[in-house]
């Protein structure tokens, strides 16, 4: 379209969705201009215009200076080890994370080679569409993907999410803003150019919510075209807002930095790169994640900080003297505007707040919005500084699905929109149980259709649906164990249901630490109601089912392996409907790891703890229920842990649903699933009495002995 000023070798184009291009201004007013769709540019050359050097885009997004003689592909008359070699070198480039490395370089290059002009919008090459994504998550979010628009902070570079282009690619149209450096449009305008963008997308689709994306003084143009468009679906994600500025430990410095010298002052962004985020978590960030061993990572982590150090003073021309009075001017106005406006901000709304952040109080400043917005949620960062974005940690794609806030229509799905965990995720989550994995020393056991006990999980099916029922140990303490193992096994995910208050608004928005909920959201838990059960088994996702519930996971003393299961037999007749193969599962160890000091009746009784440990007295959670398990109490139980044993768990022989039609057939194999629980509970009870190193002590010696790559040994089942 005439008029639109794309920024060079920048894809625009690539999906059925057009794409924003620059924005026009005229005699101060903002006019909106759309590219066309073009076909994706992987791969561009052009002339930098200061140093006339030929440059190359990769297919990364990342500027490189060609060199002359050096070709990707090895000359005809190579050896093969010759060529092996280049392969192999290659592969070892293409593992290296991104990092602040690569930010660091690729915003100078933008600013050198590609910094003329207004305000625009680009989509980072190396965060391709969902449709030119090849893993079968993203073909399958392909057609419906929504919008994602970041919005920078100070820096103005629109590469802020440089580390999250890849993990946000298969779930979003991303989309980065770009302020140039000697660019002066005024708050009022910059709103207007969002605003546009917004409105244009969702007139494109309606139906989408769109994500908003700010970084400190971009939370504060998110929360104000939120404010201006309280009728439009919106996500935003606020990072370490800069709705505080007025509040920064560094306002007294703020003035006096126009007095420093023009030739002194590459120094000043230098000095403030220490306050504005964890030097060693930046330099973590290239590291490779699967690298585990301590003093390998330590030694890389240190290289990566020595190789960063010498680029941290390039921010001195990303935010040169000239531009830093008039982007401080810029915050100031956003805060005032945003802050005066709070009221009106109807958007789903995610606060991420560093800890550690030096340049603003921002997990005072999370609280603050959290009380002042009407559907906040929180997640805090305690290790993180104010370049939270830029740090190594959870990728923001992942902090969006766990704090269950990752929708493609009005109303999240908790089939179409749920997404499964990735390697990289499930392999965080996995070594975040490490230590309880390894004062446990879990066993787990499965058997096979003609009753042959296994020590391990070969006899589960691999056909789904699969309806994993069995019984609860004290707060869910298997929980994790459980999931994980099946997963890592099985490459299978049994989805959980839960208690609908761990998914309640009140409880997500007082909820600001990752840890648990996060988890069990990333893994794809639900709230436990016939419609969630019905959509999952019909879509053929494997199930996690407690039918003891809270009840049982919250039991009073000397209630350890007691089941409190209900009468009706709805779940049987659930998984018959859709052929679903129930596994039944039992397990033990609550005894050997935890003392229960204070269950519920004793701290009802005690005037100064039920206020504060008991969640809920709701008992109308299972209405249709009757006896022990429709009394469901939520409370917080005080308890001891002891020196481990060791956790043992029992997968049953499947048992098949096919042919179940009428109630009394399901009566008699809702009882066939509970006894085979109880059985497996005995079965452990008995068997765990023959294991050698049950005892915490001798076992840890054994697999200390072994450098912790073996497993203690157990009984033969």
């Amino acid at each position: 379209m005439a008029g639109a000023i794309p920024m060079p070798g920048v894809n625009l184009g690539g999906s059925s969705r057009s794409r924003f291009g620059a924005k026009l201004f005229t005699r101060g007013i903002v006019k909106a201009a759309m590219v066309t769709d073009t076909k994706p540019n992987i791969t561009d050359e052009f002339d930098s215009p200061h140093d006339k050097k030929k440059l190359k885009i990769n297919g990364n997004g990342s500027f490189r200076e060609r060199i002359p003689g050096k070709s990707r592909i090895p000359p005809p008359n190579s050896s093969w080890d010759e060529r092996k070699e280049e392969e192999k070198e290659e592969e070892e480039d293409e593992k290296v994370p991104t990092s602040i490395h690569d930010y660091m370089e690729q915003s100078l290059e933008l600013i050198k080679c590609a910094d003329g002009g207004p305000p625009r919008w680009f989509c980072p090459l190396n965060s391709p569409s969902p449709s030119s994504s090849p893993s079968s998550s993203s073909k399958i979010l392909a057609d419906s993907s929504p919008l994602l628009l970041f919005i920078p902070g100070m820096d103005g570079t629109g590469l802020g999410l440089i580390l999250h282009h890849e993990t946000l690619a298969p779930l979003f149209e991303v989309r980065c803003l770009h302020i140039p450096v000697m660019d002066r449009t005024p708050f009022e305008g910059l709103l207007e150019l969002v605003e546009g963008a917004v409105k244009a997308e969702h007139g494109l689709h309606p139906g989408r919510p769109i994500f908003l994306v700010g970084d400190s003084f971009g939370a504060t143009l998110a929360l104000a075209v939120a404010a201006r468009n309280p009728s439009l679906d919106l996500v935003l994600i606020l990072v370490n807002p800069a709705t505080s500025i007025q509040r920064s430990p560094l306002q007294p410095l703020f003035p006096v930095l126009d007095l420093v010298p023009e030739e002194a002052f590459h120094y000043v962004p230098y000095l403030l790169s220490f306050t504005m985020g964890d030097p060693v978590r930046m330099a973590s960030a290239k590291v490779p994640k699967d690298l585990q061993q301590p003093f390998e990572r330590s030694q890389k982590v240190a290289d990566s900080l020595v190789d960063m150090l010498p680029t941290l003073p390039g921010l001195g021309r990303i935010i040169p003297k000239s531009s830093l009075g008039w982007k401080l001017k810029l915050i100031r106005a956003g805060a005032l505007y945003a802050n005066s406006r709070l009221h009106a901000v109807k958007a789903e709304v995610l606060v991420l707040a560093s800890m550690k952040d030096q340049m603003l109080p921002s997990a005072e400043e999370a609280k603050r919005l959290k009380a002042a917005l009407k559907n906040c949620r929180v997640r805090i960062f305690k290790d993180s500084g104010h370049t939270l974005l830029l740090e190594d940690g959870p990728s923001l794609a992942t902090t969006i699905k766990s704090a269950l806030m990752y929708r493609r229509s009005k109303e999240r799905d908790i089939v179409k929109d749920y997404v499964l965990p990735t390697k990289e995720e499930f392999h965080r989550q996995y070594e975040s149980t490490r230590t309880l994995r390894h004062l446990v020393s879990p066993v787990f056991l499965s058997t096979d259709k003609n009753g042959q006990v296994i020590k391990d999980l070969s006899a589960i099916p691999d056909e789904e649906p699969l309806l994993f029922v069995g019984n609860h140990m004290l707060m869910g303490l298997e929980l994790s164990l459980i999931v994980g193992e099946i997963y890592k096994q099985k490459k299978l995910l049994a989805r959980g249901l839960a208690h609908p208050l761990l998914f309640s608004h009140r409880f997500h928005s007082e909820y600001s630490d990752q840890g648990f909920i996060d988890q069990i959201g990333l893994f794809g838990a639900t709230p436990v109601t016939g419609k969630n059960f019905y959509k999952l088994l019909s879509s053929k996702h494997s199930v996690l089912l407690y039918p003891g519930g809270a009840r049982e996971a919250l039991h009073r003393r000397g209630e350890e392996y007691k089941l409190f299961w209900p009468e009706q037999s709805e779940f049987v007749r659930m998984a018959a409907r859709f052929g679903a193969t129930i596994i039944p599962f039992s397990c033990v160890g609550e005894d050997d790891m935890v003392e229960l000091l204070m269950d519920y009746d004793d701290i009802r009784s005690n005037f100064f703890l039920k206020d504060r440990l008991v969640l809920t007295t709701d008992s109308n959670f299972r209405p249709k229920s009757a006896g022990e398990v429709a009394n469901q109490p939520l409370y917080l139980p005080v308890f001891a842990p002891k020196v481990p044993g060791r956790f043992y768990c029992l997968f049953g022989a499947p048992i098949s649903t096919a042919g179940i039609q009428e109630r009394k057939h399901a009566d008699s194999l809702y009882l066939k699933v509970k006894t085979q629980v109880e059985l497996g509970i005995s079965y452990l009870l008995q068997k765990r009495g023959q294991d050698p190193y049950r005892s915490a002590l001798p076992r840890l010696v054994y697999e200390a002995s072994w450098g912790g790559t073996k497993q203690g040994p157990t009984f033969d089942p």
